[in-house]
């Protein structure tokens, strides 16, 4: 029974990818949800604070502000290998947001100042569900602040570059079994942190109609220290053993984006756009605990063998009059996770995704903005090796956002 309790325990260790790894929150601005998540080679308002700080240096006035948030309603079916019953998520409704403000200081030099959440949802899965061992719930809250200057060159060239404040809370809940499925334990694990990085960008404008946009967001590494860990275990288990309070430290890598964006101004109304993510998720190579109590039996490194990714997009802006702009985009999110250990806190699984977006202007120079953006995966057959766990995982996501934007 010991090692069974221990194994399970270790297992838990895995369970914060949602942190480090699984899809990214890009809802940073309904403008560029509209067209399909695109922003590195846009500009014009203080959006650009996320999507390519060179842009703050072009924004239509001396002030701008904006502000948004939307609504993620996720839906994930799992069916254990060789069964016919699903299994659904139940799911709280994210709301990721954000709120930019920026200000021309000279008329080559802008500054501005940000917060937003690129990382930040909840997982539930119930307390009894067949994966349980692995994860019942996880909650993560983490919020990017972002003060940035930006300075540009002429008619040409615009750089702009981010220091980056992070700070995030997680919880986990999951059920460590012993002799048989009817026994249960219980694990929580609750932690907070602070980190630092940057968000650097480049912006050309050869011309009127061209506009070519170079972003990079260092990776990020959230270093959980003396995060506090309960074990409810049966008394029979020495406290010796599984101490029923511990602390923990992890380190958990947020990966480095690496964006490239073209945008061209085909008519007085058409503007086309397409923009490359390359994501660097190799980083997440392994997830490592250890805790102060009893660490040679409790420590642990878990393997998690993420790849690399490229998100290729696609979209499209129509000006329908002074008052009505429409926008349209689709793009392909490969999954970054190993088939042999991928585990349903976070069912990151390929992905197709399609977007609309509308502004409206009441009065000049501010909008009302919307967004919809509409996810569907293929249906995976995905493992996690060490606790022999197989089965058929297929996703949806429906995300509509509201924002307003105004420059003056």
């Amino acid at each position: 029974m010991r090692k069974i309790v221990l194994f399970h325990i270790i297992m838990l260790l895995s369970v914060s990818s949602l942190i480090a790894g699984g899809y990214q929150v890009r809802l940073q601005g309904q403008r560029q949800t509209g067209i399909g998540l695109i922003g590195t080679s846009l500009f014009g308002d203080a959006s650009s604070l996320f999507y390519n700080p060179a842009g703050l240096s072009r924004i239509n006035g001396k002030y701008s502000f904006s502000a948004g948030m939307s609504a993620i309603m996720n839906n994930v079916g799992f069916r254990l290998n060789n069964t016919y019953s699903t299994v659904y998520n139940d799911n709280p409704v994210g709301t990721p947001l954000y709120i930019y403000g920026s200000a021309m200081i000279t008329k080559d030099l802008g500054f501005g100042i940000g917060a937003y959440t690129p990382y930040g949802t909840s997982a539930v899965w119930g307390d009894d569900w067949i994966g349980a061992n692995l994860i019942q719930d996880l909650s993560l809250q983490a919020i990017f602040i972002q003060p940035t200057l930006s300075c540009k060159f002429g008619d040409l060239l615009s750089i702009g570059v981010g220091f980056v404040i992070v700070t995030g809370d997680v919880e986990l809940n999951k059920a460590i079994p012993y002799n048989s499925p009817e026994v249960m334990g219980q694990t929580n694990l609750q932690g907070s942190t602070t980190a630092y990085g940057y968000n650097f960008g480049l912006l050309l404008t050869p011309g009127k109609k061209w506009s070519i946009g170079a972003n990079y967001r260092s990776e990020v590494t959230m270093s959980l220290e003396e995060g506090d860990a309960v074990f409810t275990v049966p008394a029979s288990i020495p406290e010796q053993l599984i101490p029923r309070e511990n602390t923990f430290n992890a380190e958990l890598p947020l990966p480095a984006n690496h964006d490239f964006g073209i945008s061209y101004q085909a008519t007085d109304k058409l503007l086309l756009a397409a923009e490359v993510n390359y994501v660097f998720w190799d980083v997440y190579d392994s997830l490592k605990f250890e805790f102060s109590k009893n660490p040679a039996m409790l420590n642990s490194s878990n393997p998690r063998k993420y790849s690399n990714t490229i998100i290729p997009r696609i979209g499209a802006e129509y000006k329908f009059s002074d008052i009505v702009t429409g926008r349209i985009g689709f793009y392909y999110d490969p999954t970054p996770t190993n088939d042999q250990y991928f585990t349903p806190e976070t069912p990151s699984l390929t992905t197709y995704a399609f977007t609309l977006g509308l502004s409206v202007y009441p009065i000049e120079n501010f909008a009302i903005e919307l967004s919809y953006l509409h996810l569907e995966t293929q249906q995976e057959t995905k493992s996690y090796v060490p606790d022999n766990f197989t089965g058929d995982y297929k996703s949806r996501t429906l995300i509509p956002g509201v924002g307003l934007r105004y420059n003056f």
